[in-house]
C-alpha cells in the first residue's frame, strides 16, 4: 500500500482520540475533576488532530472563549497545510 494510505489512517486515528479527548475534557469541566491539561490538547492538535478537535470544540462550545485555542488550533492547521504543500512539492 501507498505512504498516503498510511498517513490517511494516521490522521483518521489521531483525529478520532483528539474528539474523544477533547469530548471526555467537556465532560470533566463539568464535574469539575480531572480535566485534560491544555497542553495535552494542544499537543493532539499538533500531532495532527487540529481539524477535526476544532470542529468538535465549537460543536459541544468547549474553549471556544480561549484566544489559545481559537486562534492556535487554525495557526496549527495552517502550519500543518503549508508543510504538506512543502513536502508535495518536494517529493513529486
Amino acid at each position: 500500500m501507498a505512504w498516503y494510505f498510511w498517513l490517511l489512517i494516521y490522521l483518521a486515528v489521531i483525529s478520532l482520540i483528539s474528539v474523544i479527548v477533547t469530548v471526555c475534557d467537556k465532560h470533566a469541566a463539568r464535574k469539575r475533576k480531572n480535566r485534560v491539561s491544555e497542553n495535552t490538547l494542544m499537543l493532539l492538535s499538533v500531532l495532527g488532530g487540529s481539524v477535526f478537535m476544532y470542529l468538535t470544540m465549537h460543536l459541544i462550545r468547549h474553549k471556544t472563549k480561549h484566544l489559545k485555542f481559537m486562534l492556535g488550533i487554525p495557526l496549527i492547521f495552517g502550519a500543518q497545510c503549508a508543510l504538506a504543500l512543502l513536502l508535495y512539492l518536494f517529493l513529486r
